[in-house]
């Protein structure tokens, strides 16, 4: 055995205790950290032909970019949508990686059972009935793509065809109608082999993001019954908006299609008595995409797929071998998914789960909601910006307030200023083609101390510099 390993595993205890106390250096100055910082480029280091072993490593590392990782888990980042990690869910990934089980196939560990009981406690809080069954994925694209594998083969199951055996090639266009879906949907028609031309949009209502359902039974009655996917949103990334999730469903009863929810984030409303409304209807669907790195604040990677139809996952990721050894009983993960092997992903969300509970979830998500709503009034009530949508959710959807318009150009260069100001960080977007940028607010930790030294931020970097042009 390497001199290296032997020594590492001689002094293991000692190893694991000096990472602790780098994470807990981290997360202690976490609240004070810039949420991001620009990295400095650096020049590749070569392999060691004799390693160094894991402490001079984890030296090397530290002293090498430990000033440039940047607070993304801290509470002012608010780009993108991303959320931080409960300390429940950070013991669960660090246990998770100490036990290092293959949660894939039954009959080897518990994993495969505690997976298949976070799955039903995410139901209880998600206010899924238990005819929907899932497995974890590693982000919302996997999840959108794994729904929509399941929507392509039923579709093809009503026109006689078995894509998983057959192939595309047997197979014409299917129409996928939707109104805003989020660029994963697009991604995930790519790799299915469905194309992004494949999506026929949908006429939404005016000023706002959410599907005019009148326009969605004008489409469905011009399809004459031919079977569709329809794509519906728990959640717009720009302006946090929902689709009408029941009166979508309640057109399953004349026209045949698959309804795909996109609740990446916002699907976790339905456990908050004050939002729960809209989710309404998403137990109608067919499949729901929910993410776990968001709000539900469990560290990357991890989301979770839901489908009322498990037979179809059987069908497109069957995964039999002799090797594997499948007996009688539950089916394995493996063959419900894209990935064979896969992290014990669920022991994180399990232990934030019993940690926290419905209520503690409540908070997180009403807080959050209250703070944008915050945050979105100041915007309206100040001279430097002007809001693009209002508040829904939480997402604050704004721009920059200036004579003769703004360019991406223009907010690029803003919200490299702000970044580089190291106390909040937002990123840009397009709201019907008007240039802009959103605070997205996901994680456990934002207070309102947090939103007074974003806006402080963003007033006085707005004031000391001219428009980029």
């Amino acid at each position: 055995m390497d001199k290296n390993l032997m020594a590492d595993l001689r002094g293991l205890e000692a190893l694991l205790e000096r990472a602790k106390t780098e994470a807990s250096s981290f997360l202690n100055r976490l609240d004070d950290l810039p949420p991001a910082v620009k990295a400095t480029p650096r020049e590749a280091l070569p392999l060691p032909e004799q390693g160094l072993g894991a402490e001079p490593s984890l030296r090397l590392f530290m002293d090498r970019y430990g000033q440039e990782l940047g607070g993304s888990t801290g509470p002012r980042y608010f780009g993108f949508v991303q959320g931080g990690t409960t300390p429940a869910a950070l013991a669960g990934d660090w246990m998770a990686s100490a036990f290092d089980l293959n949660s894939s196939h039954p009959g080897s560990s518990a994993a495969p059972q505690v997976e298949q009981e976070t799955l039903a406690l995410l139901r209880q809080l998600l206010a899924l009935p238990d005819t929907f069954s899932g497995g974890f994925v590693s982000g919302a694209t996997m999840s959108n793509f794994v729904g929509l594998a399941c929507a392509r083969q039923w579709v093809a199951h009503r026109l006689d065809v078995d894509v998983a055996e057959k192939g595309l090639y047997a197979l014409g266009p299917i129409p996928i109608l939707s109104a805003t879906p989020h660029s994963s949907t697009l991604k995930a028609l790519s790799m299915l082999g469905m194309g992004r031309g494949s999506l026929v949009r949908v006429r939404a209502w005016p000023g706002r993001e959410a599907m005019d359902v009148e326009a969605l039974r004008a489409q469905l009655d011009s399809l004459g019954g031919k079977p569709c996917i329809v794509v519906a949103s728990a959640g717009t990334v720009n302006t946090g908006d929902y689709d009408d999730l029941e009166a979508i469903g309640r057109l399953k009863e004349r026209h045949p299609f698959w309804l795909h929810v996109d609740g990446a984030f916002g699907g976790l409303v339905a456990c908050s008595p004050e939002l729960a409304h809209l989710t309404r209807g998403m137990e109608l669907a067919d499949s729901v995409t929910v993410d776990a790195h968001k709000w539900l604040n469990v560290p990357y990677d991890s989301a979770l797929q839901f489908t009322r139809h498990p037979e179809l996952l059987l069908e497109i990721f069957r995964n039999n071998a002799p090797y594997l050894d499948v007996r009688q009983g539950p089916a394995p993960f493996a063959d419900q998914g894209p990935e064979n092997s896969r992290r014990f992903r669920a022991l994180p969300a399990w232990l934030t789960l019993m940690a926290y509970g419905r209520s503690g979830y409540r908070d997180i998500i009403e807080r959050d909601c209250r703070l944008a709503r915050m945050l979105g009034e100041r915007i309206e009530d100040s001279t430097a910006f002007e809001l693009l949508a209002p508040v829904r959710l939480n997402i604050v959807c704004f721009t920059l307030r200036q004579e003769g318009g703004v360019t991406q150009e223009d907010v690029r260069g803003f919200l490299d200023r702000l970044r580089d100001d190291g106390r909040v960080f937002l990123s840009p977007t397009a709201l019907n083609g008007v240039p802009g940028m959103r605070a997205a607010l996901s994680n456990w930790r934002t207070t309102e101390r947090d939103i007074e030294i974003a806006w402080s931020s963003m007033r006085e970097v707005a004031a000391r510099a001219a428009p980029v042009r």
